[in-house]
């Protein structure tokens, strides 16, 4: 099929290089246009008993959390001085007049005790929106504080909540990611350009990578019109698409330039590149694709977005390597080495340094493997302290104007009145002054955590009141305080909301759906590693290295951002005592993608070697000196890319770039430099087998 492939291309290579990128220019003409339909939301599990307990709040009782809660601050004065009442009674006229402001409610409308601070010196004002998604809060809560800022006559204020905390983050991490790209581009074309060793060859990635990126777009705007997907899909889809155009413009290239060196005229060239190096690029994008379409198993469609990206611009990218690029290699020819900077690097050998790496592994494989494995191990002990949370104001840095006003917030008032848990009954007004509805409320005022509860209120046949909690929301004494509340005996359909429940069920939905996750990763990767390889073993020992590099990965991570080590090393963090769980699960799946995608590179070209007669030792060193080149070059460019995010100032987006860049690096010298040959010099022959039955279904290389 490859091969077919590659004979139509060079027959035809103008005409198709041609209709590829009017076609791909016009789909990234229209894909432009999903920048207007994507949103900064998804971090809720929408199935949850949160989100039930919401709609029922949002369609009875018109409740919405408010876009910013400012925290007004009369310094040495009490929040009742008459001139601090005049300048916050005026403060509250006009956030009533900022565009998309529906309504205030604040300490002085009410003179609620409760909204004011321990030392009575500080007092809340609730800002709400006309709409209460996720964007418009944001909106809301970005004009607010760009309008008032930090000082509004005689009083400081301090912007938080919902709306607040996530605009600056996004914000914050849109700054950081523009910084973290304005000096990962040039330098990795610069290093595409030493690796690649000339001019022509270094641009052949930008044919695979806006390919990639261009055609993605397209289809996250059709994907878009049918179901809600993060903004932050984007980021996915440029870095991921050009990280695949580096790698696999450096596989189709390197073996194109191989081709040519043994004497094969150009035409030749490509249809054997394509026959073995397309077949191998194919391979490695289902690798992929199937590893990153678990994300879609997950309840938050901010996941499920990385799952749509993912899948679509690793198809894209594949699509990119095996048309456009073979047409454009058939058209240069032999000028693909033309303005060469480092000769070196345009010449394969045989013999180089990874072979005798190889060499000497296999010549002490127990000793290579038990060394290997006790470093890891080492890398992977801290796992043990990783506790996972999920993103608030404590990820931007300490002096951030939003993390300063969430920790005033925290030290000087003593309940949280705007995130409450909130106890919906459904057909609850029955209960409405019964000795089992008070009975019920006495638990829940006598668990610790609750400083009081709000009246019972009915609209219609719903019933609802609130407990104000001390804890930050988004904590694990938080999500344990609601695992706490579920477990008092209540009255029927009694569904318990508010931000910490939603948190606490958000966790847990991401805790259901990854056995499912975990589970379609392993059976898919193994069965198409074994269609590739042909062989039992070689998937199998794949997917528990790759498990133990990511052990060893997130050993690392916890002992850095859980610990609170290197900080300084890495530009400095708020260590949060968590680890934001999607961020985990985006670098588990990412770097185990990418994982694969060498890990197919390197078995590709071994089995190529050892079908064509060489011995196992011998086709695991060739293999490995014609791969690891490439392998190595490509992850230290990838991880260039990701761990310019290390730069930025949000600490989940630091813990990304770094997790994602440290399991890429050792993934590609230790794992593949060193576990792998060893292995599979102890495995000997047994590499290659599998039942006659099953042979059938694998292909040859």
């Amino acid at each position: 099929m490859f091969e077919r492939l590659g004979r139509v291309i060079v027959q035809r290579k103008a005409k198709v290089l041609v209709i590829f990128l009017i076609t791909f220019i016009g789909a990234g003409a229209i894909g432009s246009l999903a920048f207007g339909r994507l949103d900064s939301g998804g971090y809720t599990n929408p199935n949850s008993e949160s989100a039930k307990a919401y709609k029922y709040l949002q369609e009875n009782f018109n409740i919405e959390d408010p876009a910013v809660v400012l925290v007004v601050d009369a310094g040495s004065r009490s929040v009742d001085d008459v001139t601090v009442v005049s300048d916050a009674l005026a403060l509250t006229a006009e956030l009533k007049q900022v565009k998309n402001v529906s309504r205030t409610f604040s300490y002085w409308d009410m003179k609620a005790p409760q909204l004011k601070s321990t030392d009575g010196k500080a007092a809340y004002i609730f800002v709400y929106a006309t709409k209460s998604d996720f964007d418009s809060l944001g909106e809301v809560a970005e004009v607010v504080t760009r309008t008032f800022e930090d000082k509004y006559r005689s009083l400081n204020l301090y912007s938080t909540g919902t709306g607040a905390a996530g605009n600056a983050i996004n914000g914050q991490i849109s700054k950081d990611l523009y910084k973290s790209e304005a000096i990962a581009i040039p330098l990795t074309f610069l290093l595409l350009l030493f690796i690649f060793g000339g001019l022509v060859a270094s641009a052949t990635p930008l044919v695979v990578g806006v390919s990639a990126i261009l055609g993605s777009f397209f289809v996250i705007y059709l994907i878009s019109l049918l179901t809600d997907v993060s903004i932050f899909a984007i980021n996915l889809i440029t870095g991921l698409g050009l990280g695949l155009g580096i790698d696999y413009s450096l596989l189709i290239v390197n073996r194109f330039r191989e081709e040519l060196h043994r004497g094969l005229s150009v035409n030749d060239a490509v249809i054997k590149t394509v026959a073995t190096a397309g077949r191998t690029v194919f391979f490695s994008g289902l690798t992929i694709m199937v590893t990153l379409g678990s994300m879609l198993v997950f309840p938050l469609y901010f996941l499920k977005s990385f799952g749509y990206a993912g899948i679509t611009v690793v198809a894209m990218a594949v699509i990119g390597a095996l048309v456009p690029l073979p047409a454009m290699l058939a058209l240069l020819g032999h000028r693909i080495d033309k303005y060469t900077v480092r000769k070196s690097a345009l010449t394969p050998k045989e013999d180089g340094g990874w072979a005798k790496t190889a060499h000497f592994v296999m010549r002490r494989p127990v000793a290579v493997l038990l060394l290997t494995l006790v470093g890891l191990s080492v890398f992977a002990a801290p796992i043990k302290d990783i506790a996972f949370g999920q993103v608030d104001s404590k990820v931007l840095p300490k002096d951030h104007p939003a993390a300063i006003a969430a920790r005033v917030a925290d030290e000087r008032f003593p309940g949280r009145e705007s995130v409450p848990v909130e106890f919906v009954i459904e057909n609850g007004a029955k209960f409405l002054g019964s000795a089992e509805l008070m009975k019920y409320q006495e638990a829940i005022s006598s668990t610790e955590g609750i400083l009081y509860l709000t009246d019972a209120v009915t609209s219609g046949a719903i019933l609802r009141f609130n407990a104000i909690h001390s804890m930050s929301p988004r904590s694990l004494p938080a999500e344990a305080l609601i695992d706490e509340l579920r477990e008092i005996p209540a009255p029927d359909g009694t569904l318990i909301g508010g931000a910490a429940a939603d948190y606490t069920d958000t966790q847990q939905g991401i805790a259901d759906a990854l056995p499912w996750a975990l589970l379609w990763i392993s059976v898919s990767v193994l069965l198409l590693l074994f269609i590739f390889t042909g062989s039992i073993l070689l998937p199998i020992k794949a997917v528990l290295l790759n498990v133990l590099s990511l052990a060893a990965t997130l050993g690392v991570v916890t002992w850095i951002f859980i610990d609170g080590n290197l900080a300084n090393l890495l530009g400095g963090f708020t260590v949060t005592g968590t680890l934001d769980t999607g961020s985990v699960i985006l670098i588990a799946v990412t770097t185990f993608g990418l994982s694969m995608d060498y890990e197919v590179f390197l078995l590709s070209r071994i089995k190529e070697e050892y079908e064509a007669g060489k011995s196992n030792s011998d086709a695991v060193a060739i293999g490995l000196q014609k791969s690891a080149r490439i392998i190595t070059a490509a992850a230290f460019v990838l991880a260039v890319v990701f761990g310019a995010f290390i730069l930025g100032g949000v600490t989940s987006i630091k813990m990304l770039g770094f997790g994602v860049a440290f399991a890429i690096l050792i993934d590609a010298t230790i794992v593949r430099g060193l576990l792998v040959p060893a292995l599979m010099r102890l495995f000997g022959a047994a590499n290659w087998w599998a039942p006659k039955r099953l042979k059938r279904f694998t292909i040859s290389h």
